[in-house]
C-alpha cells in the first residue's frame, strides 16, 4: 500500500505544480502580454501539463481502488487535480491518513 501512496503523492504534487504553472504562468502570459514570442517561451507548461495529467488520473484512481474508496470519495480525489491548491490539500490528507 505505501507504494500506492507514494506515487499517488507524487503525482498530487506534480499536478498541483503544474496547474500552478499553467493558471498563473502560461495563461496569464498568453492572454496579457501583447509579445507572442514572450508566452511561447512557456509553451512547454500545458504540453507537460497535458501528457503528465493522465499519470496523476491513473494513480488517484489505484489509490481509490487500493483503499476501497465510495464512488463520491473517488471522484473527489480525482477532480483534487484539476485546482491547484485541491491536489496539495488531498495529498495532504493523504499522507495524515485521514481521507
Amino acid at each position: 500500500m505505501s507504494g500506492v501512496i507514494f506515487r499517488f503523492r507524487v503525482m498530487a504534487i506534480w499536478a498541483g505544480v503544474m496547474s500552478l504553472l499553467l493558471w498563473f504562468g502560461y495563461m496569464p502570459a498568453k492572454y496579457l502580454v501583447a509579445s507572442e514570442t514572450f508566452y511561447e517561451s512557456f509553451i512547454w507548461i500545458p504540453i507537460v501539463h497535458g501528457f503528465t495529467y493522465p499519470i496523476y488520473l491513473l494513480a488517484a484512481l489505484h489509490l481509490a481502488i487500493a483503499q476501497r474508496r465510495s464512488l463520491i470519495s473517488t471522484a473527489l480525489f480525482l477532480l483534487a487535480g484539476t485546482l491547484p491548491v485541491a491536489s496539495f490539500w488531498i495529498e495532504r490528507q493523504v499522507k495524515n491518513g485521514s481521507r
